[in-house]
């Protein structure tokens, strides 16, 4: 490559570049769709028209719309389990369900909005998982493995495959049971109920 080509790659490398704080703009852009209209909603001329950024600075930022979807999730995610450890299971399951109990509401709508686009783009799944999901059902494994290490439950406990399912599964699935999921004692209530009962632990007291 020749020197001139070179200098007019870093030229327009250093206009394409991005700060944090437009970055932030872009991701909440991404977000407002997503729940005024969910995945379907979101294009990159949307995002473009409503942040007047141009359509190739996104497209060479991030390639693809599942990809700048996922990358503003991620950014906008507050780890929901990871660093709990009070010292014992029964207490990790229980502050797990109350720190899930407390992100009701606007991360619920978000999850609702990329529910059915998940199964339907592998592209987007497979980036959910990665960026997303996998790290949520690390720290519940973690919290499953020091309990096991204590002695607080067996390693062959059927029940702990389904922990991390059973967790994220309530929380997917909690708007379609208003009834039954209706406020932030839900999850913590089926940790005693559930849970905990099939991990052989015995639940709090009323």
């Amino acid at each position: 490559m020749s020197t001139q080509a070179a200098t007019a790659d870093r030229t327009a490398a250093r206009r394409s570049r991005i700060s944090p704080e437009r970055e932030l703009e872009l991701y909440g852009a991404v977000l407002d769709l997503l729940r005024e209209g969910g995945y379907d909603a979101v294009t990159m001329e949307g995002v473009a028209a409503r942040t007047k950024c141009g359509k190739a600075t996104l497209y060479r930022q991030w390639k693809t719309k599942s990809q700048l979807v996922t990358a503003a999730l991620d950014k906008s995610r507050c780890p929901l389990f990871t660093g709990i450890d009070t010292g014992s299971l029964a207490g990790d399951l229980r502050a797990a369900a109350v720190a899930a109990g407390g992100r009701r509401g606007r991360d619920t709508e978000l999850m609702e909005a990329v529910g059915q686009a998940y199964l339907r783009h592998p592209d987007l799944r497979r980036a959910l998982r990665e960026t997303v999901i996998t790290p949520e059902v690390a720290a519940l494994d973690a919290m499953l493995a020091r309990g096991v290490e204590r002695g607080e439950i067996a390693a062959d406990n059927p029940a702990i495959a389904f922990v991390a399912p059973g967790f994220l599964g309530v929380l997917r699935v909690e708007g379609l049971f208003e009834d039954r999921f209706g406020d932030e004692d839900a999850l913590p209530a089926y940790v005693e109920a559930v849970i905990l009962p099939a991990l052989g632990i015995a639940p709090s007291g009323p």
